[in-house]
């Protein structure tokens, strides 16, 4: 347990919650370099599959940078960790895949964080906003970039140039959340889709998630098919290339090892 977040580890899944719920989960250096060290953990480890990154408490996934301590320090510009705010939105490399559970506010880097991951499970009383030009601010920890690529340019912009507020609802109609539901059924929706997503070879989900986003830097269709991703290889080389197709054969569940 850290001292801004919560860790659980259940088989293949990594639970991380940021405990900050006093200041509605709003992030300072110190709690990004802690919530840093713990995706760390979940990248390094080759028995987890699978992430999940909530919020503590009933009001907040994260409300962002926690103006309130930049101010107090003088309102320099807070020093977040190599991999970005919340240790995820400058994480390129990262090819196992992680779901936020976004249980009411995501303001800001709060919004960032979750657009960094690749499932977004909402609690119907989610909100989402990018609100820096409000207070003389830009969303520069990837919402600038993230929100048009998932939704387009003309419906990011309604959000980017205003800083409006967006319901769950209308999160899932734009096309950046996944899924809704109450709040409190939240993580058990969010363990239903990692079961889903474990009941797939994790080497095929690494080889989906790498080809998928390193994709879109090429220019065209043919070049981003072309090209060669290491976790494809990998997948090809992997047990499971053979385990897959051996319980199909045999008419029973595969048995996958992850490498």
């Amino acid at each position: 347990m850290g001292e801004y977040s919560l860790s659980e580890r259940d088989g293949h899944l990594f639970v991380i919650t940021i405990n900050r719920p006093e200041v509605m989960n709003a992030l300072h250096p110190m709690a990004n370099a802690e919530l840093s060290t713990l995706v760390d953990e979940f990248a390094a480890d080759p028995e987890l599959w699978v992430a999940i990154m909530t919020g503590a408490g009933d009001r907040a996934f994260s409300a962002g940078n926690d103006l309130k301590f930049q101010a107090g320090a003088g309102g320099e510009r807070p020093q977040h960790p190599e991999t970005g705010f919340g240790g995820l939105t400058n994480r390129w490399d990262l090819n196992k895949p992680v779901i936020a559970a976004v249980n009411g506010v995501a303001m800001g880097g709060g919004f960032e964080i979750a657009l960094a991951c690749d499932l977004i499970i909402a609690s119907d009383n989610a909100r989402f906003a990018l609100p820096e030009p409000k207070v003389g601010l830009a969303a520069l920890a990837g919402g600038i970039h993230r929100l048009p690529r998932q939704i387009g340019m003309k419906r990011a912009m309604g959000m980017m140039l205003t800083g409006r507020h967006v319901s769950a609802e209308e999160g899932r109609e734009l096309g950046f959340v996944n899924d809704v539901v109450p709040q409190d059924q939240l993580m058990d929706r969010a363990r239903e889709w990692t079961e889903m997503i474990l009941a797939c070879s994790p080497m095929s989900i690494r080889a989906t998630k790498e080809a998928a986003y390193r994709g879109l830097d090429h220019a065209s269709l043919r070049e981003a098919y072309s090209a060669r991703y290491p976790a494809v290889k990998a997948m090809i080389d992997s047990e499971d290339f053979v385990e897959g197709p051996r319980a199909f054969a045999e008419k029973r569940a595969p048995e996958w090892k992850g490498r």
